[in-house]
């Protein structure tokens, strides 16, 4: 009886079965309820994340157009900056032409008139003596206001043959053997302005 006692209190003591299966319910619930929340809350920052990133490619749209916009106002602004440039260098070319030929002209004038006065000198002196001298002067000026603006005479006679200064209309025997291939006689004068040829000497060569 005793034993049949101590087996019926330790068969009360111990959990049934069903029990064991609630408590384990429960727990899995929990579990359950725990893994909702946690799966929730990534859902909730994967679209936080998400927003983010919208709003970061909408404001580097935004920084892109601002820069392409002002990119291209520069470049217009360049353009017509050169174009007004442009305009200017040529209108500005055309009067330091148009400027330049009126001084040189401006300086000329007086070398005219001194070439009337000797002309009327000369119809009514009987002195051609001094007539002579009076238009060697005016040459000797003339050829200084050339000087004076850069253009000089091409020395001929004598000088070796050079193609480059001299233009040959015929060529004779020289008459000593050091003058073969140099300029016996000039024919026309020639005339450079500053390292340019304006016209060449027209010449006779020895050979």
């Amino acid at each position: 009886m005793i034993e049949q006692a101590e087996n019926t209190l330790q068969d009360s003591k111990q959990p049934s079965s069903k029990e064991n299966n609630t408590v384990k319910d429960v727990s899995d619930n929990e579990t359950n309820l725990q893994d909702d929340t946690a799966i929730t809350s990534d859902e909730s920052l994967k679209d936080d994340n998400v927003s983010e990133d919208s709003d970061n490619i909408e404001n580097e749209e935004v920084s892109y157009k601002e820069k392409y916009e002002a990119l291209n106002d520069t470049y217009l602004r360049l353009i017509a900056e050169f174009d007004n440039f442009r305009k200017r260098t040529i209108r500005e070319k055309a009067d330091l032409i148009k400027s330049g030929g009126a001084t040189v002209l401006t300086n000329l004038l007086p070398v005219v008139d001194d070439f009337e006065r000797a002309l009327n000198t000369l119809q009514n002196t009987e002195d051609l003596t001094a007539a002579n001298e009076g238009v060697k002067l005016i040459y000797e000026k003339f050829i200084s206001y050339l000087l004076q603006q850069g253009v000089k005479v091409i020395d001929a006679v004598g000088q070796p043959f050079d193609t480059e200064y001299f233009e040959a209309i015929a060529t004779i025997p020289a008459s000593e053997e050091n003058m073969k291939g140099k300029v016996i006689d000039c024919v026309q004068t020639g005339y450079i302005l500053y390292d340019k040829v304006l016209r060449h000497s027209k010449v006779v060569v020895g050979e």
